[in-house]
């Protein structure tokens, strides 16, 4: 019912939408429907009477929320116990997104505070750029992270992306957000060892990807049981947000921006996908194998995890991605040495993933290529061996993580698009860096050992 109320809300309806309530019995397979018979005239007084209570519609400014204690500390828990209570916020402490704080914030772009971002579905609650400050406040972000964010709320509202059935989709689905560009390091956005977090020598990455959770929550919606289906949750609760680890790039490698939305070299952008799953993939032999033998039987063991009957896959069959997968430099220099490009290695993925068609119909997978938006895809049904997606391309490839050999990391996509988005940064963009060197000292990987 949340889910209804919100997408109505969305589409511009009165969120008070008439509605028929059923359990959810017959709406499974081979079940009894003749319930449904009985509330015909329920049916024909919500088309025919119903009016809605809602008179007036536009953009509203709620009043500022005033807290009361006695000393910092407690009105720092009085604050907590309210937004749990008024679910804004994620189940951990937020800081308290004050207008000092949150003007704080705002110094890290040009653009006005009312300016609008985009409109957050299934809700349809209008983002402006305050009201991403609010939940960058909220999750512990710094000025310098304000221009990632933008971008990537920009990318994730791209109509392509259809960020409305995700949001409020069954499944457990994240945007993947990997950037490009010298604003990775000097943000301190991790590349490298743990870029999936926590890092408290890279803090960037898990406090826009809580702050973008904030706002699909609480702009959008999405909030478990009542504006998602999600049975599981997205299993990341801050989202991914890394960056590429261009310096470990083999000479003709493009980036991620590059392949997939044309951010140039040296270039700030963006590129986002959402992702519904995540495997962690031994790669590495255990010694006694050659180089080459090492390389292929790795490739093959990563094209048997993309080699899966999955529904989600019809998602970005045709325009978007099966998803992203994860190599760090080691391998990827090590696969160049042998003459493996980018190309010739999603090639390869590509052409081993393939499902042959008896599994595609003994596990029902052809039921769900039937359902598809796009005819190519409906008619890639009886092939006899069906591919991931249509052309090797939209496989998202990205050399990151930590100087070892030992795994890449597969993010099973949902995704229908993927955006790119270039990043603005504001005039005053290196006092920003320089303040942040103040107050976090100087940037860099450190040895903690």
């Amino acid at each position: 019912m949340g889910v209804v109320r919100n997408s109505v809300a969305g589409l511009g309806f009165a969120q008070d939408a008439s509605m028929v309530i059923f359990p959810i019995a017959p709406f499974l397979v081979d079940s009894d429907i003749s319930p449904v018979a009985r509330y015909v005239m329920k049916f024909a007084a919500g088309l025919t009477d119903w009016q809605p209570a809602t008179k007036e519609t536009g953009i509203s400014t709620p009043p500022k929320l005033r807290v009361e204690a006695n000393g910092f500390e407690a009105a720092y828990d009085k604050m907590n116990r309210q937004f749990i209570v008024n679910t804004w916020g994620d189940g951990l402490p937020v800081n308290p997104p004050t207008e000092e704080r949150v003007s704080w914030i705002l110094h890290g772009t040009d653009r006005p505070r009312d300016s609008v971002v985009g409109k957050v579905m299934p809700r349809g609650g209008i983002a402006t750029v305050e009201t991403l400050a609010v939940s960058l406040a909220m999750a512990g972000g710094r000025p310098e992270y304000l221009p990632v964010m933008i971008a990537a709320v920009e990318a994730i509202l791209d109509p392509a992306m259809e960020h409305d059935k995700f949001q409020a989709t069954s499944g457990s689905t994240y945007p993947v957000i990997i950037v490009n560009g010298p604003i990775g390091k000097e943000i301190r956005l991790n590349s490298g060892f743990g870029l999936l977090g926590p890092d408290p020598q890279h803090p960037a990455g898990v406090s826009i990807g809580r702050a973008i959770r904030l706002v699909q929550q609480n702009v959008g919606g999405a909030l478990p049981g009542v504006g998602t289906m999600s049975i599981y949750g997205a299993m990341r609760t801050t989202n991914v947000v890394i960056a590429e680890d261009e310096e470990g790039l083999p000479e003709g490698w493009g980036t991620v921006g590059m392949d997939h939305g044309g951010v140039g070299p040296g270039q700030n952008g963006v590129t986002v996908m959402v992702a519904t799953g995540a495997s962690n993939i031994t790669r590495r032999g255990v010694g006694k194998e050659t180089l080459e033998d090492e390389a292929l039987q790795s490739l093959y063991r990563v094209a048997a995890y993309l080699r899966n009957p999955s529904a989600h896959y019809i998602w970005g069959h045709a325009k978007g991605s099966p998803g992203a997968l994860l190599m760090p430099r080691i391998v990827a220099g090590q696969l160049a040495s042998l003459g493996w490009t980018k190309a010739k290695i999603k090639q390869f993925l590509w052409e081993n993933s393939r499902i042959p068609h008896d599994e595609v119909v003994r596990t029902g997978l052809l039921q769900w290529i039937a359902t598809g938006t796009e005819p190519e895809t409906v008619a890639s049904a009886n092939d006899p061996m069906w591919a991931i997606c249509r052309d090797p391309s939209q496989i998202v490839l990205a050399v990151a993580g930590g100087a070892h050999p030992t795994h890449n990391f597969w993010m099973q996509g949902a995704a229908p698009s993927v955006a790119t988005t270039a990043i603005d940064l504001p005039q005053d963009w290196y006092g920003l860096l320089a303040s942040a060197e103040d107050d976090l000292g100087p940037s860099g990987d450190m040895c903690m050992i």
